[in-house]
């Protein structure tokens, strides 16, 4: 590969460092040197006036098979900046995965939401999900986790009784071979079905490997609405029983009457675990709204264990009413967005039929009335059952305030929680979660100074992740690099147009390898690595 010479640039090293106008050699897939060094290199380039920063490193994204099934992946990802993705996360994982087809479809249906459409060719363990991507010619890095979801869909479908001990041994076996096989980390998705029926026990028990691995969890909690607070002491317990490091996935309160409060009372929680010595640290993404499977919005008791059935019962006329009398109560258990946030701040943002094509962007309150629904409930339930689950929407649950608060924490990361369903709107953090940072928390609000924003963007969360040599401008690490004009790198995706590319990238370089160059996507390079746990 050679040699080739960054000269002049800001560099910002990724560590929340003041920056420094410097030179940068990168020789093969390496940083060989940092400093003022002579002008030899088989390439110069002059990036006077430029950041030059490590490559943001994206730890929460739902591209999980995108590798294997879209050979247009990676020019959204490369376009904000994001070299190195996490993958698994939200216990929504590709493997390991039910091994009878019919097993598997029930699982791919219910995620397609949020991993996007999935044939049954695809790989059912997580042995040969690694084989996969290391065959795939991968645009960026990928470091991936199983997901406590797919593990309990694979060991007892979606049933809502409680494991035997059997079915626990099973689980934890799934989790250790995935620990023993590299992945950087477990994911949980205690708010989605099935997981939403396990007890904080059977957690701490079949994550017991990831402790003794010294890997984290990831968890999407149990609820971020009226039960945000209790759900944070019970990822907190998990975490402590397992012992095992705990990030706290896309940290928000939703529910306009929780706003500017319960936020403030779960930071108190954190800090006094951190204080008290747990590892624990949180994630968070710059936007109002967040995005999802319609189904989470199906009560528990309506499901009841079988989710099959529960679609199907959405097409009668008796189920429509027992899903809108249900949708309507507030639970102990379990978040009711319906009531908490109201169907006029649900949008939907992703379907799969012809027919619905013409309620996209529309909320489900808005669609219902124009279209001569009942009421919101009976679309919504028309949509699930139709669409057998795989509608997406976007939430518009939290206050910029309480965003603020969450990403002034020292120890909080950016993410983007990108989902992949198959749509021409989705949210807009597909396309510009990243720039975005730049260009509203530091230029323009000033709420973050640039170096605090890129380590929050880069050697923060790649350390959380244990991605060794990446997220960090070092000599010796990985040559994952961008070059931009801080007044010309831009998101131009919005909750109304999202489906637009960030611009304003010079270069991006993954593994020594420029793919970027003056926002032109070098589309035949695919430099991009399956990392294993410890960055190898």
């Amino acid at each position: 590969m050679g040699t080739i010479l960054l000269k002049n640039g800001m560099v910002y090293d990724g560590l929340g460092n003041p920056p420094k106008q410097q030179n940068i050699l990168l020789k093969d897939d390496r940083i060989e040197q940092i400093g003022c060094m002579e002008e030899t290199a088989d390439e110069v380039i002059n990036v006077q006036g430029k950041i030059i920063c490590p490559g943001f490193v994206d730890i929460h994204r739902h591209c999980d098979a995108k590798p294997l099934n879209d050979p247009e992946f990676g020019r959204r990802e490369l376009a904000q900046g994001i070299t190195t993705t996490v993958v698994g996360n939200c216990g929504i994982s590709l493997t390991p995965c039910p091994s009878s087809d019919e097993g598997a479809r029930e699982m791919y249906d219910f995620d397609e939401a949020v991993l996007g459409p999935m044939e049954l060719n695809l790989p059912r363990t997580y042995e040969d999900y690694l084989k996969a991507l290391e065959e795939a010619e991968l645009p960026l890095n990928f470091a991936s986790m199983i997901g406590t979801g797919a593990v309990k869909i694979t060991v007892k479908g979606f049933a809502d009784t409680p494991y035997t001990q059997e079915e626990l041994d099973s689980a934890r076996a799934l989790i250790e071979d995935a620990m023993k096989r590299g992945a950087v980390g477990v994911s949980l998705g205690i708010m989605y079905l099935p997981e939403c029926y396990s007890s904080t026990k059977e957690f701490a028990y079949i994550l017991e490997p990831v402790g003794r691995y010294g890997r984290v969890i990831t968890t999407h909690i149990r609820g971020e609405g009226d039960s945000m607070v209790e759900s944070v002491k019970e990822v907190l317990e998990i975490a402590k029983e397992a012992g095992c490091a705990l990030e706290i996935s896309h940290f928000k309160s939703c529910g306009v009457h929780n706003w500017r409060k319960d936020i403030h009372t779960a930071i108190r929680l954190i800090e006094e675990a951190r204080a008290q010595g747990q590892d624990v640290t949180c994630d968070f993404y710059p936007y109002e709204g967040g995005s999802t499977a319609l189904t989470t919005m199906l009560p528990s008791v309506f499901v009841a264990g079988d989710m099959t059935k529960a679609l199907k019962k959405l097409g009668t006329p008796e189920g429509v009413e027992e899903f809108r009398r249900l949708s309507r109560k507030a639970y102990d258990d379990w978040d009711n967005f319906c009531v908490t946030l109201g169907w006029e701040r649900i949008i939907i943002s992703g379907v799969t039929q012809e027919r619905f094509q013409k309620m996209l962007g529309m909320t489900v309150t808005e669609a219902a009335e124009q279209f001569g629904y009942e009421d919101a409930e009976a679309l919504a339930a028309d949509l699930m059952h139709s669409e057998n689950g795989k509608t997406a929407i976007i939430n518009m649950s939290m206050c910029q305030e309480d965003i603020d608060t969450v990403a002034k924490l020292p120890y909080s990361n950016f993410i983007s929680d990108a989902i992949y369903a198959q749509t021409d709107m989705p949210h807009p953090r597909m396309y510009g979660a990243f720039p975005k940072v730049i260009r509203e928390y530091v230029n323009e609000r000033k709420l973050l100074s640039m170096e605090e924003a890129i380590h929050k963007m880069t050697g923060q969360p790649a350390k959380r992740m244990k991605l060794d040599g990446r997220g960090v401008l070092a000599e010796g690490n990985y040559a994952d690099i961008l070059v931009f004009d801080p007044e010309i790198f831009r998101d131009h995706a919005t909750f109304q147009d999202p489906a637009r590319l960030a611009d304003g990238l010079g270069y991006v370089f993954v593994n020594g390898k420029a793919v970027i160059r003056d926002d032109e996507w070098l589309d035949h390079i695919c430099s991009g690595r399956n990392i294993l746990a410890g960055g190898k």
